[in-house]
């Protein structure tokens, strides 16, 4: 795409767990530094693992509205059972749920939202709630200039409402918007909603043992190694 042909995106939002911060490497690095006797990795894709059944509960009107934090802790409660951990206290399982919220960003996070900031609006676009992402921010240095969550819109994504509310929140149309993200099912879903889309290629996000496939899909507005290389593409400074 030519500089030309972007002019219009005013407002870049970003998907964040997988796609701005590393949650395989961050959980399965803390639960091993906590000497709990099992392996981090397995652990990290068992905690993730159960993230779309809960949210599917919600969805489907089996629960009402819940917190995503909430959600991780119904997840953590289940598998550490299914691990057999039972020497944690409450105030113990309490930091570990949080551990979402002091996620790493990866290498190339932070500078690249420096640079795509310096041109766009950018702001979060997840199902993560508003404080793990505020906490996170600030844990990580992401300077985001609006954290949108699916918190404020009462909608997980896939849901349109996600996507179609950043257009309303800035008052821009659905085109003039871009989800950046490491997952196309969530891209699939923006740019059926008018939004133009940024896949950033993340092939760890599941741990060295698991490499996911980063093929690119002609149908995304743009594909990107990082979002330092999106930055390239889009001529920001």
């Amino acid at each position: 795409m030519t500089a030309s042909a972007h002019q219009d995106i005013k407002v870049l939002a970003f998907d964040i767990f997988g796609t701005v911060v590393d949650w395989h490497g961050s959980i399965a690095r803390e639960v091993e530094a906590m000497g709990l006797a099992v392996d981090g990795d397995q652990f990290a894709l068992a905690w993730r693992a159960g993230y779309v059944p809960a949210m599917q509960r919600v969805m489907s009107g089996e629960l009402g509205w819940t917190l995503i934090d909430d959600l991780h802790r119904m997840i953590l409660d289940s598998i550490l059972a299914d691990f057999n951990i039972s020497s944690l206290d409450e105030e113990q399982k309490r930091h570990l749920n949080k551990v979402w919220h002091r996620l790493a960003p990866w290498p190339d996070s932070v500078a690249g939202l420096h640079r795509l900031k310096s041109a766009f609006t950018i702001c979060t676009l997840s199902n993560g709630n508003i404080g793990l992402l505020s906490n996170m921010a600030k844990n990580a240095g992401l300077p985001w200039d609006c954290i949108l969550s699916a918190e404020v819109f009462r909608k997980y994504k896939p849901d349109p409402a996600t996507y179609l509310g950043v257009s309303q929140v800035f008052d821009v149309k659905p085109e003039q918007v871009m989800l950046v993200a490491a997952h196309q099912s969530d891209l699939d879903a923006a740019r059926a909603c008018g939004l133009k889309t940024a896949y950033i290629e993340r092939p760890l996000e599941h741990g060295s043992k698991q490499p996911k496939d980063v093929s690119a899909d002609p149908r995304n507005t743009f594909h990107a190694r990082s979002l330092i290389e999106l930055a390239d593409l889009l001529d920001c400074q």
